[in-house]
């Protein structure tokens, strides 16, 4: 298990911004497909808390992940998991690291974990002096968008390199919130209506 602090800034942005910025950094053929399947529990208890837990697959394996508030940006729990430990919580709500298991005690949740759904993104990043740029396109639950974020270790540089970024390529700044939020909102208001 590692745990690390997440600090990024983001914005939405159109389809043909997007396709800018990926001909700009030379990364259209470094686009690599990623799942986020996201968990919790029916009265949705991670999410009230402001904490949400996913399975990220890539060709390479797959992580669970316990993303949570913290101080400064996320506090994010990693864990890597196998096939059958990925099975064991997509059918039954269970989790077998310990650790993970020990990081999510602090909810107190009173329901079974289950799969909510998934999200692809087609990602592609390259690292700047200021940070690392990452230029996602996404799809869940019917909906599909564009977004750009800048992971940073130092907050106040960050933004102002951020904010330059985008002042370079004519892009408005269109807050996002993150893919697990955006996807939980969909979600919620799917199930009332």
């Amino acid at each position: 298990m590692t745990q690390e602090v997440e600090i990024e800034f983001k914005s939405m942005l159109t389809k043909d911004e997007y396709e800018t910025l990926l001909a700009a950094y030379d990364l259209t053929d470094e686009v690599k497909w990623q799942a986020n399947d996201y968990f919790d529990t029916p009265t949705f208890e991670l999410k009230k808390h402001g904490a949400a837990l996913r399975i990220r697959e890539k060709k390479n394996g797959q992580v669970l992940t316990l993303k949570q508030p913290h101080e400064v940006g996320l506090l994010e729990t990693h864990a890597a998991i196998n096939e059958e430990e990925a099975e064991n919580l997509f059918k039954y709500g269970i989790i077998h690291d310990d650790q993970m298991t020990a990081a999510l005690a602090p909810f107190n949740l009173s329901g079974p974990l289950e799969h909510l759904g998934r999200l692809e993104t087609k990602r592609a990043e390259i690292a700047t002096p200021d940070g690392l740029l990452v230029l996602d396109e996404s799809h869940y639950l019917e909906i599909h968008d564009y977004e750009i974020e800048f992971e940073v270790t130092d907050e106040a540089k960050g933004k102002i390199a951020f904010e330059q970024l985008l002042r370079e390529h004519g892009i408005p700044l269109r807050p996002a919130k993150n893919k697990i939020v955006r996807f939980m909102e969909e979600k919620v208001r799917r199930n009332q209506g």
